[in-house]
Parts: structure tokens; C-alpha cells; sequence
């Protein structure tokens, strides 16, 4: 479990988080929501500690993040996986030496552990005997998959998903959806994933934060949502939906 309790974060005088609190599951999808340019990326890097909230404090499990001393900072962080958007994958290295970087700079584990853990993250993700190839020479979802693989391989307790769906197609989308959630209930990880994708709301959102110019407007999960009494989300849902009927 991962609550923030009234992160406020500004940017050259403009605030972009107002006081905003709230819980993420264990075991759950927990997604962010809301249109380009409200927040949900600035929330999920103060989650991880890429960005310093102005106000605020970020607990992991009853650990204060925030306040924390630097060894326990440490110890928080190897407990993390990312999955950035657009997959961020070392270009100058084969599939397998970016699933295990993550092991070869945060532990200090033995070659062969570590090439088990590779090759059992790669498996779960469907992509064995790939370790060779380089990023280049696989497709657009096989690299987001590439990308969960490392997220995972550390043995996490927490996954964080930033946009994992840019630039797929609506199939191959639903196929990193799946994935996704099935992980996070097989390894009962606190997973966050920040889209704007309806698709992925309505397929994996056990639970849903729904944010607007820096605030957060309302809360739910994808059984509730397509009803809900706020008018910024009910135009947020009406936009995405006409967009995809524009796109087919």
C-alpha cells in the first residue's frame, strides 16, 4: 500500500498538484486519470521520488518516503519497478542487458541468479529467446514488454506504469492491460499506472483517481465510473469516446 497525503507541487509559481491526498492498493491497478497536462506524470515521479512535492508526504507501507534518511530511501527504491513511457530502453543494449540492469546496479547478486530472474521476467512476459536481439529488431509492444520485465526482475513490491499504452494499437494495448494486472495480483504488487486511455480504465481499474488542473475531482473504480456526478469527468470520458469513434 502507497497513501500520499496533501501533495501540493508548483513549477515557476504555477501550482500543478493542489493538496492532494489519498490511498493506492496492494494487489490492485490502481490508475491516474485525466487529460494531458493536469498532473497525473508530475503525482506519479513525486510518488517515486523523481520530483520533491513543495508539501506533502508519501508513505510506502508505513514508511515515510518523504522524511526519509537516505539508507532507507535506498531500500525503498530497490523495492520499485518502472515502466516509462515509450519504454526507455537502452538502445546500445540486447534485450537481456536491459531486463538486467536493474540487478546489476541495485544488487549485488551472483551471475547466475541473476540470469535466472532475467530469464523467469522475460518468460512471464511471453518473450523467450529474444535475450540476444536489440531493441531495434523487436516491435512496439514487444519493447513495452521488454520494459515490464525490467520493472519486474527485482522482485518489486511496487510498479509504477507511466502511459504504457503511447503508441500501441488498441490490440496490441489490451495485451499490456492483461498483462498488468494479471502481475499485479500473481505478485500482490501496489501497481500505479497513469494514462488517459478509456480502454485501459474500464478493463483493469480496480481503482481510479481522477485528477483536473492539479486536483483531484473524484475517486472510484471502473464499476462506477461511467456514471459519475462530476462534470469535468463525465466531458473527460464524452472527449475519449469521441475520439476513438473519430479514429475507427
Amino acid at each position: 500500500m502507497i497513501e500520499i497525503s496533501h501533495i501540493t507541487k508548483a513549477f515557476n509559481g504555477r501550482t500543478v498538484l493542489n493538496d492532494i491526498s489519498g490511498i493506492f492498493e496492494q494487489g490492485k491497478a490502481n490508475l491516474i486519470i485525466g487529460s494531458s497536462g493536469t498532473g497525473k506524470s508530475v503525482l506519479l515521479k513525486s510518488i517515486v521520488g523523481l520530483i520533491e512535492p513543495d508539501e506533502g508526504e508519501v508513505i510506502y507501507n508505513g514508511r515515510n518516503f518523504t522524511r526519509a534518511d537516505k539508507d532507507l530511501k535506498t531500500e525503498i527504491r530497490r523495492e520499485i519497478g518502472m515502466l516509462f513511457q515509450g519504454s526507455a530502453l537502452f538502445d546500445s543494449l540486447t534485450v537481456e542487458a536491459n531486463v538486467k540492469f536493474p540487478l546489476d546496479t541495485l544488487t549485488k547478486l551472483p551471475e547466475d541468479e541473476k540470469m535466472d530472474r532475467v530469464n523467469f521476467s522475460l518468460k512471464r512476459v511471453g518473450l523467450e529467446n529474444v535475450n540476444k536481439r536489440m531493441p531495434s529488431e523487436i516491435s512496439g509492444g514487444m519493447k513495452k514488454r521488454v520494459g515490464i520485465a525490467r520493472a519486474i526482475v527485482n522482485d518489486v513490491k511496487y510498479l509504477f506504469c507511466d502511459e504504457p499504452n503511447s503508441g500501441l494499437d488498441p490490440q496490441t494495448s489490451i495485451v499490456i492491460d492483461d498483462l498488468i494486472k494479471e502481475i499485479t495480483e500473481e505478485f500482490d504488487t501496489t501497481t500505479i499506472v497513469v494514462t488517459h486511455d478509456m480502454n485501459s480504465v474500464i478493463g483493469i481499474g480496480d481503482k481510479i483517481m481522477f485528477l483536473y488542473k492539479g486536483q483531484k475531482l473524484w475517486e472510484g473504480s471502473n464499476a462506477n465510473i461511467l456514471n459519475p456526478d462530476v462534470k469535468e469527468l463525465q466531458d473527460f470520458i464524452f472527449a475519449n469516446k469521441l475520439v476513438k469513434q473519430i479514429k475507427s
